[in-house]
């Protein structure tokens, strides 16, 4: 499952320490991930009453999530105070499914709150099925920045969607039409899609791909850090006609969707320094919009009343 380091202009917790949380994050993933195992599997092998049941989650600390993201702040308590059913699916495979989707708010949450400050986010985000995608088919060590807004110098500039993996950068745009119709790459400004032998025209992802690129590589050569960039244009639904394809660019249609998802799930490497100081680069020109969360000025009321 990556990493969703930033969404749009949402305050993250990365930001507040990038070495820190992707290294948390995984470890605490897998420990929760066995402790769910145990639980399915006690599960499977009797029948079990509800006061068992309640018995067992106290010790597997499983229904209340309070062993969840462990905290090093005060406040994160009420972030992960969710309650899960007790229920749990029958196959290992739903069970990883229905992990992965328990992990998705705790995830959103990371994304957009710190200790003391907090996002209003979109609940769209909670559906938001391409993001999902993102999310639920990458590896750990992938670090996912959903559209992030840039900051620089007095101008904000929307970006694509970036995966910082152990290894290099991929800049994605996705580009998904109709099924019944064909992608055709043109050039930097116009591509086409194709049905019927009637072409339509529409707005190149390489314009919004570029720029995209532009702004990491500048943030890259003013924090002095080296790491490679890829673009990518995707669609999952559609094939992609062209004759050649740019310099450090991969169209990647529905063909070879499966192909090249295929080899980055199975890419297997730590988290790496070099990665972690490109995260934290690239983060410090991310734009932020967050509002101070409510329980700090309760605290501080409480703590000068008395």
């Amino acid at each position: 499952m990556a990493q969703l380091i930033k969404i749009e202009n949402y305050i993250s917790r990365y930001q507040r320490d990038t070495f820190h949380y992707p290294g948390q994050f995984i470890r605490l993933k897998q420990e929760n991930w066995r402790k769910l195992v145990q639980t399915w599997e006690y599960q499977l092998e009797q029948p079990t009453s509800d006061n068992e049941i309640e018995e067992l989650d106290d010790n597997t600390n499983f229904s209340k999530w309070k062993s969840f993201f462990q905290r090093r702040e005060q406040f994160d308590d009420d972030l992960l105070s969710d309650e899960q059913e007790d229920i749990l699916p029958k196959s290992k495979t739903d069970l990883k499914q229905y992990y992965l989707d328990t992990l998705l708010p705790f995830q959103l949450k990371w994304a957009s709150t710190t200790i003391n400050q907090m996002s209003f986010l979109d609940r769209a985000y909670h559906d938001d099925l391409i993001l999902k995608y993102f999310l639920q088919r990458f590896p750990d060590t992938f670090l996912l920045l959903y559209h992030p807004v840039f900051q620089l110098k007095n101008a904000t500039l929307d970006g694509d969607i970036i995966l910082i993996t152990p290894v290099g950068i991929d800049i994605i745009h996705l580009v998904e039409k109709g099924t019944t119709e064909r992608i055709v790459a043109g050039d930097d400004r116009t591509w086409y899609t194709e049905e019927n032998n009637i072409q339509s025209r529409f707005l190149s992802p390489m314009l919004s791909l570029k720029r995209t690129e532009k702004i990491v590589r500048s943030i890259l050569s003013a924090s002095d850090v080296s790491f490679p960039i890829k673009k990518i244009v995707l669609s999952r639904t559609n094939n992609i006609d062209f004759f050649t394809e740019p310099y450090l660019t991969n169209y990647i249609g529905k063909e070879q969707h499966e192909e090249w998802l295929s080899e980055r799930r199975n890419f297997v490497s730590p988290l790496k320094h070099n990665q972690l100081k490109v995260a934290e680069a690239i983060l410090q020109y991310c734009d932020t919009a967050a509002v101070r969360r409510p329980e700090w000025d309760i605290k501080e009321s409480d703590d000068f009343s008395t």
